[in-house]
Protein backbone atom coordinates (compact mmCIF):
# COMPACT_ATOMS: atom_id res chain seq x y z
CA UNK A 1 0.00 0.00 0.00
CA UNK A 2 1.49 3.33 -1.06
CA UNK A 3 2.03 6.17 1.37
CA UNK A 4 0.77 9.71 0.87
CA UNK A 5 2.92 12.81 1.26
CA UNK A 6 2.01 16.50 1.24
CA UNK A 7 4.64 19.07 0.24
CA UNK A 8 4.32 22.79 0.84
CA UNK A 9 6.57 24.71 -1.53
CA UNK A 10 6.34 21.96 -4.15
CA UNK A 11 6.93 24.46 -6.97
CA UNK A 12 10.33 25.43 -5.57
CA UNK A 13 13.74 23.90 -6.15
CA UNK A 14 13.61 21.49 -3.20
CA UNK A 15 9.93 20.71 -3.64
CA UNK A 16 10.40 19.58 -7.22
CA UNK A 17 13.33 17.29 -6.39
CA UNK A 18 11.52 15.89 -3.34
CA UNK A 19 8.39 15.20 -5.41
CA UNK A 20 10.51 13.26 -7.91
CA UNK A 21 12.13 11.24 -5.12
CA UNK A 22 8.83 10.38 -3.44
CA UNK A 23 7.18 9.42 -6.73
CA UNK A 24 10.11 7.10 -7.47
CA UNK A 25 9.50 5.47 -4.08
CA UNK A 26 5.85 4.85 -4.91
CA UNK A 27 4.26 7.66 -2.89
CA UNK A 28 1.05 9.43 -3.75
CA UNK A 29 2.29 13.03 -3.81
CA UNK A 30 0.22 16.14 -3.10
CA UNK A 31 1.48 19.71 -3.20
CA UNK A 32 0.29 23.03 -1.80
CA UNK A 33 0.33 25.98 -4.19
CA UNK A 34 -0.63 29.59 -3.63
CA UNK A 35 -3.30 31.12 -5.80
CA UNK A 36 -1.66 33.74 -8.00
CA UNK A 37 -2.35 35.63 -11.20
CA UNK A 38 0.45 33.75 -12.97
CA UNK A 39 1.24 30.10 -12.30
CA UNK A 40 4.87 29.40 -11.45
CA UNK A 41 4.98 25.68 -12.11
CA UNK A 42 7.94 25.36 -14.48
CA UNK A 43 9.99 23.26 -12.03
CA UNK A 44 7.23 20.64 -11.78
CA UNK A 45 5.81 20.92 -15.29
CA UNK A 46 7.29 17.50 -16.12
CA UNK A 47 5.38 16.01 -13.17
CA UNK A 48 1.98 17.13 -14.46
CA UNK A 49 -0.50 14.33 -13.91
CA UNK A 50 1.81 12.55 -11.44
CA UNK A 51 1.22 14.93 -8.51
CA UNK A 52 -2.00 16.47 -7.20
CA UNK A 53 -1.90 20.21 -6.51
CA UNK A 54 -4.11 22.02 -4.01
CA UNK A 55 -4.57 25.76 -3.38
CA UNK A 56 -3.44 26.81 0.09
CA UNK A 57 -1.37 29.36 1.95
CA UNK A 58 0.84 29.30 5.05
CA UNK A 59 -0.90 32.49 6.19
CA UNK A 60 -4.36 30.84 6.15
CA UNK A 61 -4.86 28.43 9.06
CA UNK A 62 -8.23 27.18 7.87
CA UNK A 63 -7.00 26.25 4.40
CA UNK A 64 -4.11 24.25 5.86
CA UNK A 65 -6.25 22.38 8.40
CA UNK A 66 -8.89 21.53 5.81
CA UNK A 67 -6.28 20.43 3.27
CA UNK A 68 -4.52 18.09 5.69
CA UNK A 69 -7.88 16.66 6.73
CA UNK A 70 -8.83 16.08 3.08
CA UNK A 71 -5.50 14.58 1.94
CA UNK A 72 -4.70 12.85 5.25
CA UNK A 73 -1.03 12.28 4.44
CA UNK A 74 1.33 10.09 6.42
CA UNK A 75 4.11 12.64 5.88
CA UNK A 76 4.12 16.45 5.57
CA UNK A 77 7.17 18.32 4.29
CA UNK A 78 7.11 22.06 4.97
CA UNK A 79 9.42 23.58 2.35
CA UNK A 80 7.44 26.76 1.72
CA UNK A 81 8.92 30.06 2.88
CA UNK A 82 9.89 33.53 1.82
CA UNK A 83 13.32 32.11 1.10
CA UNK A 84 15.40 34.86 -0.53
CA UNK A 85 17.46 36.41 2.28
CA UNK A 86 17.94 39.94 0.80
CA UNK A 87 14.16 40.34 0.36
CA UNK A 88 13.60 39.68 4.06
CA UNK A 89 14.94 43.14 5.01
CA UNK A 90 12.40 45.18 3.00
CA UNK A 91 9.66 42.63 3.79
CA UNK A 92 10.27 41.55 7.40
CA UNK A 93 6.59 41.21 8.36
CA UNK A 94 5.73 38.96 5.42
CA UNK A 95 8.87 36.94 6.14
CA UNK A 96 7.82 36.44 9.76
CA UNK A 97 4.28 35.46 8.77
CA UNK A 98 5.28 32.83 6.21
CA UNK A 99 8.73 31.59 7.22
CA UNK A 100 8.03 31.77 10.96
CA UNK A 101 4.36 31.64 11.91
CA UNK A 102 3.55 29.53 8.85
CA UNK A 103 5.35 26.62 10.53
CA UNK A 104 3.11 26.93 13.57
CA UNK A 105 0.02 26.86 11.38
CA UNK A 106 1.09 23.62 9.70
CA UNK A 107 1.91 22.06 13.08
CA UNK A 108 -1.43 23.21 14.48
CA UNK A 109 -3.21 21.62 11.52
CA UNK A 110 -1.41 18.33 12.14
CA UNK A 111 -2.18 18.49 15.87
CA UNK A 112 -5.86 19.07 15.12
CA UNK A 113 -6.24 16.44 12.39
CA UNK A 114 -3.92 13.54 13.22
CA UNK A 115 -0.93 13.52 15.57
CA UNK A 116 0.45 10.40 13.86
CA UNK A 117 1.40 12.43 10.78
CA UNK A 118 5.17 12.80 10.43
CA UNK A 119 6.40 16.36 9.87
CA UNK A 120 9.56 17.74 8.29
CA UNK A 121 10.56 21.39 8.77
CA UNK A 122 13.08 23.03 6.44
CA UNK A 123 15.47 24.79 8.80
CA UNK A 124 18.48 26.70 7.49
CA UNK A 125 22.19 27.12 8.11
CA UNK A 126 21.50 30.88 8.04
CA UNK A 127 20.24 30.43 11.60
CA UNK A 128 23.88 30.13 12.73
CA UNK A 129 24.62 33.60 11.30
CA UNK A 130 27.49 35.05 13.33
CA UNK A 131 28.84 31.59 13.97
CA UNK A 132 29.77 30.59 17.50
CA UNK A 133 31.82 27.55 16.48
CA UNK A 134 33.21 26.05 13.29
CA UNK A 135 32.06 23.75 11.82
CA UNK A 136 28.40 24.09 12.81
CA UNK A 137 26.57 21.11 14.26
CA UNK A 138 23.16 20.45 15.81
CA UNK A 139 24.26 21.83 19.18
CA UNK A 140 25.84 25.05 17.85
CA UNK A 141 24.03 28.15 19.24
CA UNK A 142 22.05 30.20 16.74
CA UNK A 143 22.85 33.86 16.04
CA UNK A 144 20.63 34.88 13.10
CA UNK A 145 21.69 37.90 11.03
CA UNK A 146 18.63 38.63 8.87
CA UNK A 147 14.84 38.74 9.25
CA UNK A 148 14.77 35.52 7.21
CA UNK A 149 17.08 33.65 9.59
CA UNK A 150 15.29 35.03 12.66
CA UNK A 151 12.04 33.63 11.26
CA UNK A 152 13.76 30.31 10.55
CA UNK A 153 14.96 30.12 14.15
CA UNK A 154 11.37 30.58 15.31
CA UNK A 155 10.20 27.86 12.91
CA UNK A 156 12.93 25.54 14.15
CA UNK A 157 12.17 25.99 17.84
CA UNK A 158 8.39 25.81 17.44
CA UNK A 159 8.94 22.44 15.73
CA UNK A 160 10.98 21.27 18.72
CA UNK A 161 8.30 22.64 21.04
CA UNK A 162 5.45 20.77 19.33
CA UNK A 163 7.54 17.58 19.32
CA UNK A 164 8.10 17.86 23.06
CA UNK A 165 4.67 19.23 23.99
CA UNK A 166 2.38 17.08 21.85
CA UNK A 167 4.57 14.06 21.11
CA UNK A 168 4.51 14.77 17.38
CA UNK A 169 6.97 13.08 15.04
CA UNK A 170 8.47 16.42 14.00
CA UNK A 171 11.98 16.82 12.56
CA UNK A 172 14.02 19.76 11.35
CA UNK A 173 16.71 19.50 8.73
CA UNK A 174 19.28 22.27 9.16
CA UNK A 175 20.28 22.37 5.52
CA UNK A 176 23.34 24.24 4.36
CA UNK A 177 23.37 25.91 0.93
CA UNK A 178 22.09 23.53 -1.71
CA UNK A 179 21.95 24.50 -5.35
CA UNK A 180 20.93 23.13 -8.75
CA UNK A 181 19.90 24.21 -12.24
CA UNK A 182 16.44 24.77 -10.70
CA UNK A 183 17.72 27.39 -8.25
CA UNK A 184 16.04 30.78 -8.66
CA UNK A 185 18.05 33.27 -10.72
CA UNK A 186 18.01 35.75 -7.83
CA UNK A 187 20.31 33.48 -5.77
CA UNK A 188 24.02 34.16 -6.15
CA UNK A 189 25.02 30.71 -7.44
CA UNK A 190 22.41 30.71 -10.19
CA UNK A 191 23.14 34.36 -10.95
CA UNK A 192 26.76 33.32 -11.48
CA UNK A 193 26.03 30.26 -13.62
CA UNK A 194 23.42 32.10 -15.71
CA UNK A 195 25.60 35.15 -16.33
CA UNK A 196 28.67 33.04 -17.14
CA UNK A 197 26.59 31.21 -19.75
CA UNK A 198 25.34 34.53 -21.13
CA UNK A 199 28.90 35.89 -21.35
CA UNK A 200 30.12 32.73 -23.09
CA UNK A 201 27.29 33.01 -25.62
CA UNK A 202 27.86 36.73 -26.19
CA UNK A 203 24.63 37.74 -24.43
CA UNK A 204 26.27 39.68 -21.57
CA UNK A 205 29.53 41.48 -20.88
CA UNK A 206 29.89 41.53 -17.10
CA UNK A 207 28.87 39.86 -13.84
CA UNK A 208 28.11 42.22 -10.94
CA UNK A 209 28.49 40.76 -7.43
CA UNK A 210 28.92 41.84 -3.82
CA UNK A 211 31.04 40.08 -1.20
CA UNK A 212 33.30 37.55 -2.94
CA UNK A 213 34.89 36.43 0.34
CA UNK A 214 31.78 35.00 1.99
CA UNK A 215 32.28 31.23 2.41
CA UNK A 216 29.51 28.67 2.09
CA UNK A 217 29.06 24.92 2.25
CA UNK A 218 27.47 24.20 -1.15
CA UNK A 219 25.85 20.92 -2.16
CA UNK A 220 23.37 19.57 -4.72
CA UNK A 221 19.69 19.97 -3.85
CA UNK A 222 18.87 16.57 -5.37
CA UNK A 223 21.13 14.94 -2.76
CA UNK A 224 19.67 16.91 0.13
CA UNK A 225 16.02 15.94 -0.38
CA UNK A 226 17.01 12.33 0.27
CA UNK A 227 18.13 13.42 3.76
CA UNK A 228 14.69 14.98 4.33
CA UNK A 229 12.99 11.70 3.49
CA UNK A 230 15.41 9.66 5.62
CA UNK A 231 14.63 11.80 8.68
CA UNK A 232 10.97 10.79 8.52
CA UNK A 233 11.85 7.09 8.24
CA UNK A 234 13.62 6.93 11.62
CA UNK A 235 12.14 5.41 14.78
CA UNK A 236 12.60 8.59 16.82
CA UNK A 237 12.23 12.18 15.53
CA UNK A 238 15.31 14.39 15.74
CA UNK A 239 17.07 17.33 14.08
CA UNK A 240 19.99 16.98 11.68
CA UNK A 241 22.60 19.21 10.06
CA UNK A 242 22.88 18.43 6.34
CA UNK A 243 25.88 19.65 4.35
CA UNK A 244 29.11 18.56 2.69
CA UNK A 245 31.56 19.64 5.38
CA UNK A 246 33.50 21.69 2.82
CA UNK A 247 33.35 25.48 2.39
CA UNK A 248 34.25 27.61 -0.63
CA UNK A 249 34.36 31.36 -1.14
CA UNK A 250 31.95 32.97 -3.59
CA UNK A 251 35.10 33.84 -5.53
CA UNK A 252 35.92 30.13 -5.88
CA UNK A 253 32.44 29.45 -7.25
CA UNK A 254 32.94 32.29 -9.73
CA UNK A 255 36.38 31.03 -10.73
CA UNK A 256 35.16 27.46 -11.26
CA UNK A 257 32.20 28.63 -13.36
CA UNK A 258 34.33 30.77 -15.69
CA UNK A 259 37.05 28.12 -15.85
CA UNK A 260 34.42 25.60 -16.99
CA UNK A 261 33.85 27.69 -20.14
CA UNK A 262 37.55 28.54 -20.55
CA UNK A 263 37.30 32.21 -19.50
CA UNK A 264 39.17 34.25 -16.88
CA UNK A 265 36.73 35.64 -14.32
CA UNK A 266 38.92 38.69 -13.65
CA UNK A 267 37.97 40.00 -17.10
CA UNK A 268 34.24 40.07 -16.38
CA UNK A 269 33.43 40.45 -12.65
CA UNK A 270 32.52 43.87 -11.23
CA UNK A 271 32.15 44.39 -7.46
CA UNK A 272 28.97 46.35 -6.73
CA UNK A 273 28.40 47.56 -3.12
CA UNK A 274 24.62 47.38 -3.55
CA UNK A 275 24.84 43.59 -3.35
CA UNK A 276 26.35 43.59 0.14
CA UNK A 277 24.01 42.56 2.96
CA UNK A 278 23.26 44.95 5.87
CA UNK A 279 24.60 42.22 8.21
CA UNK A 280 26.88 39.76 6.47
CA UNK A 281 27.27 36.08 7.28
CA UNK A 282 30.92 35.35 6.55
CA UNK A 283 31.38 31.62 7.02
CA UNK A 284 29.01 28.66 7.12
CA UNK A 285 30.35 25.11 7.09
CA UNK A 286 28.50 21.99 8.21
CA UNK A 287 29.48 19.13 10.45
CA UNK A 288 27.17 16.46 8.95
CA UNK A 289 28.57 13.63 11.09
CA UNK A 290 25.22 12.91 12.80
CA UNK A 291 23.32 12.69 9.51
CA UNK A 292 25.98 10.40 8.06
CA UNK A 293 26.04 8.22 11.16
CA UNK A 294 22.32 7.97 11.97
CA UNK A 295 20.69 8.42 8.55
CA UNK A 296 23.40 6.80 6.44
CA UNK A 297 23.30 9.89 4.22
CA UNK A 298 26.19 11.04 2.03
CA UNK A 299 26.35 13.84 -0.57
CA UNK A 300 27.06 12.45 -4.04
CA UNK A 301 27.73 15.54 -6.18
CA UNK A 302 31.02 17.41 -5.60
CA UNK A 303 31.45 21.19 -5.59
CA UNK A 304 33.02 21.32 -9.06
CA UNK A 305 30.47 18.86 -10.47
CA UNK A 306 27.70 21.10 -9.12
CA UNK A 307 29.17 24.25 -10.70
CA UNK A 308 29.62 22.49 -14.04
CA UNK A 309 26.08 21.06 -13.91
CA UNK A 310 24.58 24.51 -13.37
CA UNK A 311 26.64 26.26 -16.06
CA UNK A 312 25.91 23.49 -18.57
CA UNK A 313 22.19 23.67 -17.87
CA UNK A 314 22.15 27.42 -18.40
CA UNK A 315 24.13 27.09 -21.62
CA UNK A 316 21.53 24.64 -22.91
CA UNK A 317 18.63 26.76 -21.67
CA UNK A 318 20.06 29.84 -23.38
CA UNK A 319 20.28 28.09 -26.71
CA UNK A 320 23.68 26.44 -26.95
CA UNK A 321 23.46 23.27 -29.04
CA UNK A 322 26.05 21.35 -27.03
CA UNK A 323 26.97 22.06 -23.37
CA UNK A 324 30.51 23.34 -22.98
CA UNK A 325 32.97 20.82 -21.62
CA UNK A 326 35.99 21.78 -19.62
CA UNK A 327 39.21 21.33 -21.60
CA UNK A 328 41.85 19.38 -19.67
Amino acid sequence: MSRTALITGITGQDGSYLAELLLAKGYEVHGVVRRSSSDNYQRIHHLEGAVTLHPGDLIDQQSLTQLIADVHPEEVYNLAAMSFVPTSWPQPILTAETTGLGVTRVLEAIRAVDRQIRFYQASSSEMFGRVQETPQRETTPFWPRSPYSVAKVYGHWITVNYRESYDLFACSGILFNHESPRRGTEFVTRKISRTVAQIKLGLAEELRLGNLKAKRDWGFAGDYVEAMWLMLQQEVPDDYVVGTGEAYEVEEFVSAAFEHVNLDWHDYVVIDPKFYRPAEVDLLIADPAKAKRELGWEPKVSFRELVAMMVDADLVDLGSEVPMRKVA
